[in-house]
């Protein structure tokens, strides 16, 4: 899996043997050139090559924090849901970088670029992340939705017949969505193998997922029940064809819960951008379909 990532540099390297010469010869020239160079910034775009991994338990920590980029402080037991998703390790994979290069000091061979995996939340009603997820759920749809809605989503998380799976597809912003592909390929896969054989988490009638999501911070929110007056950009634009295919959605903003260090500068193209949550419920029946969509968008 060869993917195309960019790796920002602040600053600029500098050859050593350069740096001993130049010390002794002009050291003011040198105090003014690295203030420039301080202030300069590398967009440097580089190949690097992804592998999918089963889930281990060594991946618990890389997990957890991209768990945490999509929760951020909300109430939920992201080291529980890491634990259980470790656990349930016949669904999923973690991608990772293929070669690390012996001499790359900066780069962990076991760094967790991104995973996916499905909690069957009507399987493991009673588990406390899962109770706090549908906690959540429900409550921003009731601050976020029409009634209507609300009552439907209540209708679906408690119909036992009809499992509901909470998808997971999480990765740090810099990796592009070509590997989302494969990795979604792989747990329909993996799903289908673990009803086969009647083990956790195979058999699902819905995905609900909660997508990270941003629009421009100059415009307004639409009213409660109202039509969206400008669009949301999915920060994984794959997922955008499941938002298309859901029969729930909405959206909720999470301004107030992120910070710099968990959401970025949330601007593109120098235009403020303010960070949501858009859930979606998505029938796994129309899941070929947003397959097709997928290898349409992201086949290389």
């Amino acid at each position: 899996m060869a993917s195309s990532a960019k790796r920002r540099a602040v600053g600029l390297g500098e050859n050593p043997e350069e740096s001993e010469n130049s010390s002794d010869e002009n050291p003011e020239d040198d105090d003014g050139s690295a203030e420039e160079d301080s202030d300069e910034e590398i967009n440097e775009e580089v190949m690097v090559d992804f592998e999918a991994h089963a889930i281990a338990p060594s991946d618990y920590n890389g997990i957890k924090k991209l768990l945490q980029q999509l929760f951020l402080k909300s109430h939920v037991d992201i080291s529980e849901m890491t634990d259980v998703i470790i656990q349930q390790n016949h669904l999923g994979s973690v991608v990772k970088q293929a070669e690390v290069p012996e001499d790359c000091d900066d780069d962990d061979p076991d760094e967790v670029f991104g995973f996916i995996s499905i909690l069957n939340l009507t399987e493991r009603k009673g588990v406390q992340c899962v109770e706090d997820v549908k906690e959540m759920i429900v409550d921003q749809c009731e601050k976020n939705a029409p009634h209507s809605v609300t009552e439907q989503l209540e209708k679906i998380l408690c119909d036992t017949s009809k499992p509901v799976g909470l998808l997971l597809s999480e990765r740090f912003i810099n990796v592009p969505p070509q590997i989302a592909l494969p990795l979604h390929k792989q747990l329909q896969e993996e799903m289908a193998e673990a009803q086969r054989t009647n083990k956790p988490s195979g058999r699902c009638h819905y995905c609900l997922m909660i997508s990270k999501t941003c629009k421009e911070a100059t415009k307004s929110i639409p009213a409660r029940g109202g039509a969206p007056k400008e669009e949301y950009m999915f920060v994984n634009a794959e997922e955008e064809f499941f938002h298309e295919q859901a029969i729930i959605k909405f959206h909720y903003s999470v301004q107030e819960d992120a910070d710099s260090c968990l959401s970025g500068r949330w601007s593109f193209d120098d235009v403020p951008m303010k960070p949501f949550r858009t859930v979606m419920v998505i029938p796994m029946d129309r899941m070929p379909t947003i397959m097709e969509k997928l290898k349409e968008y992201l086949t290389v």
